[in-house]
């Protein structure tokens, strides 16, 4: 499973930890952020990265996207068909998220989250499974069906 990471200025210090972290636990990592801290950058072109070597990837990739708040990242990934971008803000939500609804994006809260909780709450995510119930099944195939 190859793990994309990308994260706006709020969340350069997390992201560079947590790519050190998954590194170092067998993750295969590639950074999709900054290598050196723009605090006038905008979070909208890493999400962008991110989902793009998501979606390129397919089922064998994941995306961890952080910002301030996580809202913000969610709000953008969440517009590329094929992605399931959940905002992560505590195990059972992320858990939830993978088992019923295949997230395939993990979007961080830098206000809310610290660096020892981080793992946990990526750990939930690269290792719970979809379910794969049909009504999960269904309801994805709704969502990448829906239009305006």
């Amino acid at each position: 499973m190859k793990v994309f990471i990308g994260a706006d200025h709020n969340g350069f210090h997390l992201r560079n930890s947590l790519i050190d972290y998954m590194a170092k636990a067998g993750y295969e990592v590639q950074d999709d952020g900054d290598k050196v801290l723009n605090i006038e950058d905008d979070f909208p072109i890493y999400a962008n990265k991110v989902v793009a070597d998501v979606l390129q990837y397919g089922s064998k990739a994941r995306g961890i996207l952080i910002c301030g708040s996580g809202q913000g990242m969610c709000m953008a990934a969440n517009r590329f068909k094929g992605i399931r971008a959940v905002l992560g803000y505590d195990r059972e939500s992320i858990r939830s998220a993978r088992n019923d609804d295949d997230a395939n994006v993990l979007c961080l809260p830098a206000s809310a989250v610290k660096d020892n909780s981080i793992n946990v709450l990526v750990e939930v995510f690269m290792n719970t499974p979809f379910a794969a119930a049909p009504r999960f099944a269904r309801r994805i195939s709704e969502l990448d069906n829906l239009t305006a």
